[in-house]
């Protein structure tokens, strides 16, 4: 007797529905065969288990478990409810008329309840599209899966609960959520506002504009002048998300299991810290089985890497290529997974050693080359991929007792708002491009013009400063961003020239 059960398995951020078929034969086997790994081959023993406890029979015949496509790794516990009950179908402990609707997960413990797991998003999306009626799965996901409209989702407990389903003996209702709802309840939930800083307009400014464009940031000053503190208010005023970027975010942190219980979507757009230890494996994904890193974390968002010089090389160094391509691809023997890493890289970072290099008031105490060569810890090839440094000072006494009312972070969010509705309008007909700071060098040819007057600042500012080609381009796409933030539909010599003023570290004056 053959009977069919259906799971799922994720590979990059995408699903692949896995068919599998349990055989009764004459014989006492279990055969487990379709490239199985060790959790999936220790199955037997749980499911055994797990049926004997909760009242049901382990049949004692020969029973060959096949999950199709066979040539995929299947990976993980998962698999142990869809066998399960495949087992029990063919056995004729439950009905199995209804089998072939859903798509089974879950990992059963020894007293047959159900833990929950990570990745149910993107299973639950490949199975709308591929038709199946619903998702039988832990309890702890069911929110999650229920984001996707059109399937029946039945969160269950135990092993119990779902040989009843199956048996009609339950009447158990699926979960359904108003996801429009929700999304529109949690999209301007913030904890943090713009509001609660003291001083440092220059910052506010620069972060708007990098906010406008999608430009990448590097914060240089010394300890306490409140770098992080700007940093964690950035994605306050990015445009909120649309349903198509919350979906996507939310099935990257899916895959990473970063979904919270009672959450179904991530709606804030997401703000990654990691600690200057960590590897090139944890910031750019990876590992024997691999899994999103850091910077796919931040895919929507804002990557934000404090005291950068304290990063080892290699690591900033990976992300080169991500920050150009937006992309990530994780290549092994048998397969290759692509992850989304279109993030803004916000950086901080001290001056020099001791923290106080170019102080208004405070004395550097580093030797001399220290300074020079603690900078060139980053690379330069990093720095041009970094639209904006900026510089930032320490916030004076007469700033921090000033109580007046400051502009919070909704009114800086409108505008910024209404600067990448240009930029979406401008770029209606480039697939993929919606932010200034995406253009490529067609784009910038197409949408940067500049006069005589603007060509003869931007090369002196070439000569004097020794900028590289890419530098050359990204003060084109900064301005571009100020101008469109002032409505206007040329860029002004004062465009270029407050471009130019964002290239600190290209100046005459740092490191010697």
């Amino acid at each position: 007797m053959l009977v069919k059960t259906f799971g799922s398995a994720v590979f990059g951020i995408d699903a692949t529905t896995i068919t599998i078929e349990v055989n009764l034969a004459i014989g006492v086997n279990f055969i487990l065969v379709g490239l199985p790994d060790n959790a999936v081959k220790e199955s037997h023993q749980r499911i055994k288990a797990a049926l004997k406890n909760n009242g049901y029979k382990f049949p004692g015949n020969e029973i060959t478990v096949n999950m199709a496509p066979a040539d995929i790794r299947k990976e993980g516990s998962t698999f142990d409810l869809p066998i399960a009950i495949g087992v029990m179908a063919v056995s004729e402990q439950i009905i199995a008329d209804r089998l072939g609707q859903f798509i089974i997960l879950g990992e059963l413990s020894l007293d047959g309840t159900l833990k929950p797991m990570k990745g149910i998003l993107p299973i639950a999306l490949q199975a709308k599209k591929e038709g199946f009626k619903g998702i039988i799965l832990p309890k702890e996901n069911a929110i999650e899966a229920a984001i996707v409209d059109g399937l029946d989702i039945y969160g269950m407990k135990s092993l119990k609960e779902v040989v009843d389903f199956f048996n009609y003996d339950s009447d158990v209702e699926p979960i359904k959520i108003d996801i429009l709802t929700a999304f529109e309840n949690q999209l301007n939930e913030n904890d943090v506002d713009f509001r609660d800083v003291k001083g440092q307009t220059n910052i506010k400014r620069a972060f708007e504009i990098a906010a406008s464009g999608g430009h990448n940031v590097i914060l240089i000053g010394p300890p306490g002048a409140g770098k992080s503190m700007l940093a964690k208010r950035l994605p306050t005023i990015l445009p909120p998300m649309s349903i198509e970027e919350s979906l996507e975010t939310t099935k990257i942190h899916s895959v990473a299991g970063k979904i919270a219980k009672e959450a179904g979507l991530v709606t804030q757009r997401p703000f990654r810290k990691p600690h200057h230890t960590i590897s090139d494996v944890a910031l750019v994904g990876g590992g024997g089985y691999p899994q999103p890193g850091e910077i796919s974390l931040a895919h929507n968002g804002v990557l934000f890497l404090d005291e950068l010089p304290e990063y080892k090389r290699t690591v900033l160094e990976v992300m080169r290529q991500p920050l150009e391509d937006r992309m990530v691809t994780i290549s092994r023997a048998k397969f290759t997974v692509d992850y989304p890493a279109g993030f803004m890289l916000i950086a901080a970072m001290n001056p020099c050693p001791c923290g106080y290099y170019n102080h208004p008031e405070k004395d550097c105490m580093c030797g001399p080359g220290i300074v020079h060569k603690y900078l060139n810890r980053i690379s330069g090839p990093l720095l041009d991929r970094i639209d904006l440094h900026v510089e930032v000072t320490p916030v004076s006494f007469d700033e921090l007792a000033n109580h007046q009312p400051k502009e919070g972070s909704k009114e800086i969010r409108a505008r910024v708002v209404q600067t990448r509705l240009r930029q979406e309008k401008r770029f209606v007909n480039r697939e993929g491009i919606y932010c200034n700071a995406q253009m490529e060098s067609s784009d910038i040819r197409s949408f940067c013009h500049i006069d005589e007057a603007g060509s003869n600042i931007l090369k002196t500012a070439m000569d004097r400063l020794g900028l590289s080609a890419r530098a050359y381009d990204r003060i084109l796409k900064v301005s571009r961003t100020i101008a469109d933030l002032e409505g206007s539909e040329n860029i002004e010599t004062q465009h270029l020239a407050e471009a130019i003023n964002f290239r600190s570290l290209d100046r005459e004056g740092w490191a010697g």
